[in-house]
C-alpha cells in the first residue's frame, strides 16, 4: 500500500506528465497551422486563409486522422523525450569542469546542493524550443553523476563529457 508521501509524489509526476503532454500538443498545433500558413503564403493565387484551409483539412477523414497522430504522439512524446543517463564522474573534484561543460553545451548553473545540481539553459530561445523544460539535474550516486532531463539537453552534455 502506498503512503501518504508516496501518493503526493505519484500525483505530482502525473501532473507533470500531464503538463508537459499538453505543452506538447499546443506545439505540435503551432507547429501545423505555421507549416500551413507558410504552405499558402507560398502557393500563387491561392486566395484563401488559413484558417479556412485548416477546416477544411479537419472535416476529411485524413484530418481527423491527422488530430489523433498528434494527441498520440503529444501524449507520448513525455515519455521518451526525457532520459536519465549515468556517466563515470566525481563532482567532488571535478565540479569547476562539470560547470563549464554544461555552459559550453549552453546550460548555467542554478542550484547546487550536497551531490545535487541543477542547470538550465541560458539563452532564451533554447527554453522556449525545450518548452521550458530545460532543467537538467545532475547527482552523485557512488563513482557516477547522473544526469536527467529533457533528451536533446542531457545528450549535448553527455557527449561533452566522454
Amino acid at each position: 500500500m502506498l503512503s501518504a508521501k508516496g501518493l503526493m509524489i505519484n500525483k505530482f509526476l502525473i501532473m507533470r506528465y500531464l503538463i508537459r503532454a499538453v505543452k506538447y500538443f499546443f506545439a505540435f498545433c503551432v507547429l501545423y497551422v505555421g507549416v500551413v500558413w507558410l504552405s499558402i503564403l507560398t502557393q500563387k493565387g491561392m486566395d484563401i486563409g488559413v484558417w479556412d484551409s485548416i477546416s477544411a483539412t479537419m472535416a476529411t477523414e485524413r484530418g481527423r486522422m491527422l488530430v489523433l497522430a498528434v494527441v498520440a504522439l503529444s501524449a507520448a512524446y513525455p515519455f521518451f523525450g526525457f532520459v536519465k543517463r549515468s556517466v563515470k564522474w566525481d563532482m567532488a573534484t571535478d565540479a569547476d569542469r562539470l560547470v563549464e561543460i554544461f555552459a559550453a553545451a549552453g546550460f548555467a548553473l542554478k542550484l547546487k546542493g550536497e551531490g545535487k545540481m541543477i542547470f538550465k539553459a541560458n539563452n532564451i530561445l533554447d527554453r522556449l524550443v525545450m518548452l521550458f523544460e530545460d532543467e537538467i539535474v545532475v547527482e552523485q550516486q557512488g563513482e557516477q553523476i547522473t544526469l536527467s532531463g529533457i533528451r536533446r539537453g542531457v545528450a549535448k552534455v553527455i557527449y561533452r563529457l566522454n
